[in-house]
């Protein structure tokens, strides 16, 4: 089905990531990055990656969003368009469409909006 290595990046660490939005932070407009991501503040715009995104169990993300891998334990308003994998954890949630290769919505989580799978 998928590799282990496209699961990897749910044991990383806020330690392991070169750039960390904090919870105390408020963005507004367009982030463009290369390089692993985390977010634990607020976000509102779009944000554009080659790279993987975490969305923090804090995080409120109202954005669409293009990366390569991406991990959602807080809350996302907005598109999900994934090269490899969208993972929405327990206790994350994701109000738009979600596009990726592979698409895992853990029990207890929230989703409202089409799953669309990439070949």
């Amino acid at each position: 089905m998928f590799e282990q290595k496209e699961l990897d990046f749910l044991e990383l660490e806020e330690d392991d990531f070169d750039t960390v939005l904090a919870t105390d932070i408020t963005f507004n407009g367009k982030i463009n990055f290369e390089k692993p991501f985390m977010i634990k503040g607020n976000i509102s715009g779009s944000i554009v990656a080659t790279s993987d995104l975490v969305i923090d169990s804090t995080a409120v993300v109202k954005a669409d969003i293009e990366a390569e891998r991406v991990l959602v334990k807080g809350k996302v308003e907005g598109n999900i368009i994934a090269k490899k994998i969208v993972f929405v954890s327990s206790i994350g949630s994701v109000k738009g469409d979600i596009t990726a290769k592979h698409i895992i919505l853990e029990p207890g989580s929230v989703f409202s909006g089409k799953c669309l799978t990439l070949e």
